[in-house]
Formats: C-alpha cells, structure tokens, sequence
C-alpha cells in the first residue's frame, strides 16, 4: 500500500485556472477512487490545499502513471511524497470515521 501526500504549489497555479483545475483534480480523485486506485483520501485539517490518499498498485511505476494523470503533475504545480507500508492493523470500524 501507499501513502501519499500532495501539497498544491497555491502560488504557481495561475489564478484565472485555479477552481477549473482543482475540479479537474478532484475528477481525478473520483476516477481513481472508483477504480480502486484509492482506498482512502481526504484534506488535511491543518494545512491548506494538501491533502492525503491511500493508495494500492501493482508497482511504483503503476502509482506513478495514475500520479502523472492529474492535472497539477504535468504541470509541476503539486509535490506528491510516496510512502510504501504495510497495513499491520486494520481497524473494523473504519467507516465510521468517514466525513470527520
């Protein structure tokens, strides 16, 4: 599983493209959620315009073409930092927490 982290670039996104780019990114997310892509996301309460997924692919080079697919990559407008782990625990109630 992956862990990744992606910080939007705020002050490289041209203003008159900002709200058409980030609904391109959040299509990404929808895509890639339905797929099964993305097991988990969502922003980060304390820090703006980034935001955290929980990802499954076969391999990095796999993670790293649906990476390259958003809008902000190609672009160099987001860092992305990927982090591999093992799910040692998994809790049962996990959908409870959806929306807080």
């Amino acid at each position: 599983m992956k862990n990744i982290n992606i910080s939007l670039k705020v002050d490289k996104v041209p203003t008159e493209q900002a709200d058409a780019m980030f609904n391109q990114h959040r299509a990404w997310f929808a895509k890639n959620f339905q797929q099964g892509n993305f097991l988990l996301l969502g922003p980060y309460q304390d820090k703006e315009h980034a935001g955290v997924i929980i990802a499954q692919a076969e391999s990095r080079e796999a993670l790293d073409k649906v990476l390259s697919e958003d809008v902000y990559y190609p672009l160099d407008l987001a860092t992305y930092e990927v982090h591999e782990f093992k799910a040692a625990m998994v809790a049962e109630n996990i959908k409870e927490f959806q929306g807080r």
